[in-house]
């Protein structure tokens, strides 16, 4: 299982976001400072894809996770090369 953690400031105050990878499949989860739960996006945004994406790409710089994470993210995202 790999974790990857980040968190944004909004309106509504700071946002936590956290996405596991475990049995070949992403979940994300999310909860603001001052709540105690957290609850799981069943529908991801764009924007919240894209920020993992990133946040994974420069592990794998780091050779901190496999290229495998950073291409499933693109296949989500529909940004996978084309093949030949």
């Amino acid at each position: 299982m790999e974790a990857h953690e980040w968190n944004e400031r909004t309106d509504e105050g700071k946002r936590f976001y956290r996405a596991t990878w475990h049995a070949d499949k992403w979940t994300i989860i999310t909860t603001l400072k001052h709540e105690p739960l957290w609850n799981t996006l069943e529908e991801v945004p764009e924007e919240v894809w894209r920020e993992l994406r990133d946040i994974v790409w420069r592990k794998y710089q780091r050779k901190r996770v496999p290229w495998e994470r950073v291409a499933e993210i693109d296949r989500i995202l529909g940004d996978e090369p084309p093949e030949n």
